[in-house]
Parts: C-alpha cells; structure tokens; sequence
C-alpha cells in the first residue's frame, strides 16, 4: 500500500487548504447560520476542486475533505463529490456522464444521497413512493441519489413533480431536509445492488475522511488552547493528564485518517474495499465521537460556550458518528461481512 499523493492530489490538496483557510472562519460560519455559504462553494468551484474529483479520485476527495473538516465548512462538497461526480462517473451512461457532470463539475448543480438503503423507499410500475427522515445538503440539492428497498439507485430532481423537501435541523448545519416521494419516476443509475455497495462504501470512506479533518481541526484548536493557557503559573500542556488525553486524541485522528486513506487506496486501485470502508465507518464513528469530546474537555469551561468554534468541531463530530451509522451497527456489519467471507472460503 502506497498512500502518497499524487502530484495532482497534493495541488489540489494544498489549494482547498488555502480556500478553506481563508474564507471559512468563525466569523463567516456564524453569519451563515444552518445555511450554506453559497460565496465560499462558489470560490470552490470556481477554482476547479468539484471538477478535479474524477482525476484525483476516492483519495484525492478525502484529502479534500480533510481540509474542509478542519473548518467545518458548510459546503455540499462530499455530498456532491461522492453521490453525484464518483457514483455518476463510474455507473452512468454515456448520456447521463455527458448531460450530468458539466453541472457538478461548475457548481451549478448540487448531488446528496438518500442512503443507506432502510426501506423507507419502495418502487411501484417504475414510480418511487416513500420517504427518508433526512438527507444531507437536501435543501441545496438540484438532484438525488435515492435508493430504494431493493437497493437499486435512482436520480430523482429535486425539484421534480411528486417530491417534496421539509427543511430539517440537525445536529452540524448541512441544509438538511425530510425526503417525502409521492409517485415520481427517476432515472435508474447502474444495475441493482452493486452499484449500491459500491457508491456506500465510497460514501463511508469519504465522510470518514471528512471526520479525520473534523478531529484534525478540534484537537489543533485544543493543543492551542492548552499551551497557551496558565494555571498556577504555568501551561495547562504540562498537566499529565492533559497529555495523556491529547495524545490520546491524536492516536484515534490518526487511526480514522489512515484507515480512510486505505479504503479509498483499494477503491482507486481497483481492488475490493468494503471491509476496508467499514473500518473506516467504524473508526470515523467510535474514535471521531472521543475525539471532539477531548477537544471540548481540554478548553475547559470554554469548551461549554456554544459560540466557540470547539464547538462546532464537537457538533460536526457527533454528526458524522449519527450519519455513518454510530459504532455498534457498523461494527455488526463488519463482522457479517467478515463472516459471510470466511464461510465462502470454507466451503
């Protein structure tokens, strides 16, 4: 295994890092409220990063969501990146890649994901009925990537006759909204279940690169805080125990960073990566929640105020660890997996 950028991944990298930097700060992320900050995806965008997704990679967009973990931007870009430019470039047609991605690519079209597949969605004479309790970036959203009980995908416009969006607040601000299909007809996308797996794996991997940035940012702001910060005469960094939770927290960032630089490794060399992408899940979900509980802890009573940008780290983590399935039920998954794979070795 070889995690080294490319020399496209680094640039690409290195430019989301100086975009993120410059124009996500606590100041503008507490003007835009729950919202999306159109002015910061429209920089995004006009840079090229969305765009740049089909040449980096898997990788190349969890070293993207890396950066934009460490602000806690309120951009759609994983949404996008992994339920619109990676599922579409991989399992459309020529038709849909042609007619599909220009828009992803320039910003002008926004892609969420109803996933995982629960059941909430059923099919009836090619018309999807039900409905999803919430979907990330809904409410930015101009198209959906549905998966219905089957777990057969479809694109659904957002804006399309027979679906409606109910605005809905979560715990991080993604524009969130309830999904309600009544009767519309989408546009399959690859066949059935395997196109399925492979773009949830993806998703897994990607959000979990998003959580690596997310306790990256929360314990550079702690270390920060601890050193700077006295008591009884001297840094708060020199407490033992102090240390030990740091570095605590640092052993877990990495463990989610390296384990989601290893499932999007396998996606983009062509190999199996599903176990792989579980394991991220899983480290992203149980490792993330320590983490940004760490970070707040280590600010001390400062950590408690909801308008210091720790916080936000601490909303955005515990977020992710809801949105990847939380740690028992993907450690479940894992050990089916891993089961059902030994039994077919077996026999």
């Amino acid at each position: 295994m070889d995690f080294t950028p490319s020399e496209e991944q680094s640039a690409a990298q290195g430019l989301a890092a100086r975009i993120f930097g410059d124009l996500s700060t606590h100041e503008r992320l507490a003007a835009a409220g729950t919202g999306t900050d159109a002015e910061l995806w429209k920089e995004l965008c006009a840079a090229g990063l969305p765009g740049a997704v089909e040449d980096i990679g898997l990788l190349g967009l969890v070293l993207l969501l890396e950066e934009q973990g460490r602000t806690t931007a309120q951009v759609p870009f994983a949404a996008t990146g992994v339920y619109g430019l990676l599922a579409i470039a991989e399992y459309g047609t020529a038709e849909q890649r042609e007619r599909l991605l220009p828009g992803l690519r320039d910003g002008t079209a926004v892609a969420t994901g109803a996933f995982p597949a629960q059941g909430g969605v059923h099919t009836s004479d090619g018309a999807l009925h039900g409905a999803v309790p919430w979907v990330p970036w809904l409410r930015d959203a101009t198209q959906v990537l549905v998966a219905d009980a089957d777990r057969a995908l479809w694109i659904v416009g957002a804006g399309a006759s027979g679906v409606a969006v109910v605005p809905v607040e979560t715990t991080a601000p993604w524009a969130a909204g309830r999904l309600v299909l009544d009767g519309v007809r989408g546009e399959r996308l690859g066949n059935g279940p395997e196109a399925y797996a492979a773009v949830l794996a993806a998703a897994r991997t990607a959000f979990a690169g998003l959580q690596a940035g997310v306790c990256a940012g929360s314990l550079a702001r702690a270390v920060h805080h601890t050193v700077t910060r006295e008591q009884f005469g001297r840094p708060l960094s020199t407490n033992q125990g102090v240390l030990l939770r740091a570095a605590d927290a640092h052993m877990d960032t990495e463990a989610i960073r390296v384990t989601a630089y290893e499932a999007a490794w396998r996606r983009d060399d062509g190999r199996e990566y599903g176990t792989a992408a579980l394991t991220a899940a899983w480290w992203a979900s149980e490792a993330g929640k320590r983490v940004v509980h760490a970070g707040q802890h280590l600010h001390g009573g400062t950590g408690a105020d909801l308008d210091h940008p720790v916080h936000r780290h601490f909303l955005w983590g515990r977020q992710l660890d809801a949105y990847l399935g939380c740690g028992s039920e993907v450690l479940e998954e894992l050990g089916l997996l891993l089961a059902a794979g030994r039994q077919e070795d077996a026999s």
